[in-house]
């Protein structure tokens, strides 16, 4: 909405902010940005003579304030007509209106009344569009893109390695196949249409397991073994979650007046994602079953936010709130940000942290006991015997992976009682595991905030003209600079060797072994600017917040892991200002191979929102872990981490007692010259990527996308593209009949089903009784008949037609039985 504003309405415009008298608008932001509307709509309803619109800039945010104002029994309308139509209706005394407005006015001579939203709620930063998003599970997709000599899994030969895709003609007939070696050097070719039986190994660190042979009986052996053991382990798995399933919790009142006010009050433009896990985590509180849901998002990407809200509604519903924080310094700073968002609210926000004496402490726990502390936020203090709550309803787990043992057994047994909001920035590769198999519940948050910029990453050797260089730039431009250093017995022989280095600058040393006070006065006086450098100990790598450090220095890089890395890094870059991290190695042949990786994994994930893709290259070096413990280790190097992530999700299924469908990945041989030419698509990665997705298909929809796709990047595509297309919509149609294996030879079309396929017996007898001549079926259990026509795309309409006719399937699942109408 554009409001044009003429020389006289200039002279005679009073601002809202002189307006509404000072008394009011205090009240009105209660010291900050909090809504108490009443003393807003008191002065409203004295504005009789006057036409009063609010002017909000989202729907969301017109929806919100008319809710709000029905409250207090003020029914506006919301309206979307353009600001001159709008302002022209003079029966239209009072409505919220969309638009957008910097501020507030009045025009006295028409008595007409402009009030924004940023003026009731305060000023508000709004987000980016929101890109389009992947749901969590086909991030395991990506982990199939192979690479030559990579290792590979093939469901039915075992481990082997892949060479390459290669041209060959078979029978007459050119195709492409993926190269797989295995022991002694067999070699297998596999049509690229089955690409779906191949996936990548990701197994141990080492990553180099043993080949299997072809034709051996090893690799059933090795599936059948690691499947037991799965079995066993999901056994274990489903009981705990079936005590947290079966156990009636309280369920939580949907949000209500209070909660919009609070929800109003947040100062930025709730990104999509960012509202997508707000929206499930308060789905989830309102169900009686305790909530476990672990929310992933980059360092600074709201996750504290989707926290917040939770615990409003826990709150509100008069339950406790507890939040665990791995170090002591990120339990300060959760405790000032919980402080400043409730501090409009009757909410008691406390702290148990070394920070406080021992009668403070004490005075915190009894407050627990009776109820008159709704939030306490602290490390695994909190998880002692000592600390007892009135009516614990929410738990709040920030990095978990950083707990130990014991602590996370202890997180176990709470998980069955009460609801749990588990936040991290790097799920570990064992929480990654249990999010992808549906155990716990993921929301992830991608979308970066406002002007957040991706961080400059370097890897370099340690150059003392690189270091200075580096901390006289951020200096200079009146930034701070983290030196990483995490050897606490040399770190204060570093400070002095770099206080002469650089001069300019005011350093401080700050690590776990200082004395609480000590250390606590150096970060605060980082946190004021009062030092420049920060010579630490990895105590920052959680989650602290100094938005004006914009260079972190990080001596021997190579000894620490990636997520802790990448933690790391993420303490810069969390404003709009560019950031630098530097990786300080001691040269590259005196770091391991393994270290290597990390440090380039680190290198090509600077972009944003790269926290879920680390935790899957995490899985790539260190192998995946498990969910219970280490014993599960050893089957994923044997199998693979994919392969025992499918066994695990069906061994879930089947004791949870839901009925797991078979699968089928069928062999098509009808002869047909399908594939991309070298010509068409150059990059051999490109034409595996796009053999993956066709292998894929689950809609006929998603087939016409990738024909668009491809005209657009690679331009028009001749006869063995169409083939291609011809033959992977019918390997669709055939997964969903379980159809095993196609074939084509003598004139004849040849069937082979799944032990569980669902056909209609009557009608195959049928079929064959009423046309003996056409169709057979052989002892092996294969349906055989001669098709109308020789011709490819008539033949596979007559497939799927026959298919019509002797299954019972219901109709939306199936393709149209017209020849060709979907398989063209």
């Amino acid at each position: 909405m554009n409001v044009a504003s003429s020389e006289r309405a200039q002279e005679s415009t009073l601002t809202v902010e002189s307006f509404l008298t000072s008394d009011v608008r205090q009240e009105t932001h209660l010291q900050g940005r909090d809504p108490s509307l009443a003393p807003l709509v008191e002065r409203l309803r004295g504005w009789e003579g006057e036409r009063v619109f609010f002017v909000a800039p989202t729907r969301g945010d017109a929806t919100r304030l008319r809710e709000l104002l029905a409250h207090y029994d003020l029914e506006l309308p919301v309206v979307d007509q353009p600001a001159p139509v709008l302002l022209g209706r003079p029966e239209l005394k009072r409505a919220v209106m969309r638009g957008h407005l910097s501020r507030g006015f009045r025009l006295p001579e028409t008595h007409l009344v402009l009030v924004t939203f940023d003026e009731i709620f305060g000023t508000r930063k709004s987000q980016p569009t929101a890109l389009a998003k992947t749901h969590p599970s086909h991030f395991l997709t990506s982990l199939s893109e192979l690479k030559q000599d990579d290792y590979v899994v093939h469901l039915d030969h075992g481990i082997g390695i892949y060479r390459g895709l290669k041209f060959l003609q078979v029978a007459g007939v050119a195709g492409e196949f993926l190269h797989l070696e295995y022991e002694a050097g067999d070699r297998l070719y596999l049509p690229v249409d089955r690409i779906n039986v191949v996936q990548k190994y990701i197994g141990g660190v080492d990553a180099k397991p043993a080949l299997d042979r072809l034709g051996g009986s090893a690799w059933e052996r090795v599936k059948a073994k690691s499947r037991k053991a799965i079995f066993a382990m999901a056994e274990e798995l489903v009981q705990l979650y079936a005590l947290r399933e079966a156990r009636a919790g309280i369920a939580a009142a949907p949000p209500d007046a209070l909660y919009q006010e609070f929800e109003a009050a947040f100062e930025f433009e709730e990104t999509v994602d960012q509202q997508r896990a707000i929206d499930e985590a308060l789905a989830d509180m309102q169900k009686s079953k305790p909530m476990d849901r672990l929310v992933c998002g980059d360092v600074g990407y709201g996750k504290t936010e989707v926290a917040m809200r939770a615990a409003f509604l826990a709150v509100e519903g008069g339950r406790q709130v507890a939040l665990l924080a791995p170090t002591t310094i990120l339990a300060q700073q959760h405790l000032q940000t919980f402080r400043r968002r409730f501090r409009n609210h009757p909410v008691r926000v406390e702290m148990v942290s070394r920070f406080l004496t021992a009668k403070e402490i004490q005075q915190v726990l009894d407050g627990l006991a009776k109820g008159v502390v709704d939030i306490v936020i602290g490390t695994h203090r909190l998880l002692q015997k000592d600390v007892q709550f009135k009516d614990l309803g929410l738990v709040v787990i920030d990095e978990e992976h950083r707990f130990g043992v014991a602590h996370k057994e202890r997180l176990k047994k709470l998980r069955q009682l009460v609801d749990v909001v588990s936040l991290t920035a790097t799920p570990i590769p064992r929480t990654l595991h249990m999010s992808l198999v549906g155990i716990r519940d993921l929301s992830i948050i991608e979308t970066p905030p406002l002007d957040r910029l991706a961080i400059q990453t370097y890897v370099t050797r340690y150059d003392e003209r690189v270091i200075r260089d580096a901390i006289l730039r951020e200096i200079g431009r009146g930034g701070q600079v983290f030196f990483l250093h995490n050897r606490v017995e040399t770190i204060d022989r570093l400070a002095l060797k770099l206080a002469d280095l650089v001069p300019e600058a005011k350093m401080a040393v700050a690590h776990g072994q200082m004395r609480t006070k000590d250390l606590e006065k150096v970060m605060l006086d980082f946190l004021d600017n009062k030092t420049q450098v920060l010579v630490c100990s990895a105590i920052i790598e959680s989650g602290l917040d100094f938005p004006n450090a914009n260079t972190i220095i990080i001596n021997r890089a190579d000894r620490f892991g990636l997520a802790q890395l990448y933690q790391l890094r993420g303490r810069v870059g969390r404003s709009h200002r560019h950031a630098y991290a530097y990786l300080l190695i001691p040269g590259e042949q005196a770091i391991t191979p393994d270290a290597e990786r990390r440090l380039r994994a680190l290198q090509e994930l600077d972009g944003l929102g790269g926290g879920f893709k680390l935790a899957l290259h995490d899985l790539e070096i260190r192998g995946a872990g498990n969910l219970l413990g280490e014993q599960q280790s050893g089957q994923i190097a044997a199998i693979g981490f994919e392969l025992y992530t499918e066994m695990m999700e069906h061994a879930v299924r089947e004791l949870k007692g839901e009925a797991v469908a078979p699968e089928v990945e069928p062999e098509i041989r009808l002869g047909i010259p399908a594939y991309f030419p070298n010509d068409y698509i150059p990059d051999a990665n490109q034409r595996l990527l796009f053999y993956k997705r066709l292998a894929s298909l689950a809609k006929p929809e998603e087939l016409e996308e990738i024909k668009a796709e491809l005209k657009d990047r690679f331009g028009p595509y001749g006869q063995t593209v169409e083939n291609l297309f011809l033959v992977m919509e019918l390997r669709r149609v055939l997964k969903i009949f379980l159809v095993q294996q196609i074939s084509a030879s003598d004139g004849r079309v040849y069937l082979l089903f799944h032990a569980e396929s669902p056909v209609k017996v009557e009608k195959l007898l049928e079929l064959i009784k009423t046309q003996k001549n056409r169709f057979r079926l052989s002892p092996d259990g294969r349906l055989s008949f001669t098709p109308v026509s020789q011709e490819w795309e008539t033949m596979v309409g007559e497939v799927v037609e026959l298919l019509h006719s002797v299954y019972e399937i219901p109709a939306p699942e199936l393709p149209s039985a017209t020849p060709g109408a979907d398989l063209a």
